[in-house]
């Protein structure tokens, strides 16, 4: 039995979308019932050099947006990237939902051996098929963001468990 690249990859990326989005909403009750300032979460790290939530779920969108797109041979959507609140954010995940649901599984037809190029006519250009560009590359980078946002979260006092990561599904 095959699975199709559309069926491996867009509803994936809905259910940790849907997820992220209901971690958002803990995060916003969280800082509201205890009195703390949102900002302390939204510029949450767990080290220095490492990007603060605001920025992890920026590119946990960025993902799943742009590993679709490329997949369905169109063109990804530029984003601002200028969340600063929990309302910006929901706002963010939402558009992304929006088109990825937009997408449609004909688009994935054959994506597995299409040819991927990142970072095009740089040093550290690298070619990959499709199936590689989402299975080893795409799929890891996103949940690699949408854990560390929850990671976050969690270190910080939100009360968050596994289902919560999850999601329905």
């Amino acid at each position: 039995m095959t699975i199709s690249m559309y069926t491996a990859c867009v509803p994936v990326f809905r259910q940790m979308l849907g997820s992220l989005d209901d971690l958002l909403g803990k995060a916003e009750a969280h800082a509201a019932a205890r009195n703390i300032d949102p900002a302390a979460l939204l510029q949450a790290r767990l080290f220095p050099d490492m990007f603060p939530f605001i920025r992890q779920v920026q590119i946990a969108c960025d993902f799943a947006k742009s590993v679709p797109a490329r997949l369905a041979g169109v063109d990804v959507p530029a984003f601002e990237d200028n969340e600063q609140t929990f309302a910006d954010l929901h706002a963010r995940i939402a558009k992304t939902l929006a088109f990825i649901d937009g997408l449609q599984a004909a688009g994935f037809d054959g994506s597995e051996q299409r040819e991927i190029v990142l970072r095009p006519g740089t040093p550290k250009e690298r070619k990959l098929t499709g199936q590689a560009y989402l299975l080893a590359y795409g799929l890891p980078q996103f949940f690699f963001h949408v854990t560390t946002a929850y990671g976050l979260l969690r270190h910080n006092g939100v009360e968050v468990g596994k289902k919560d990561f999850m999601g329905s599904y």
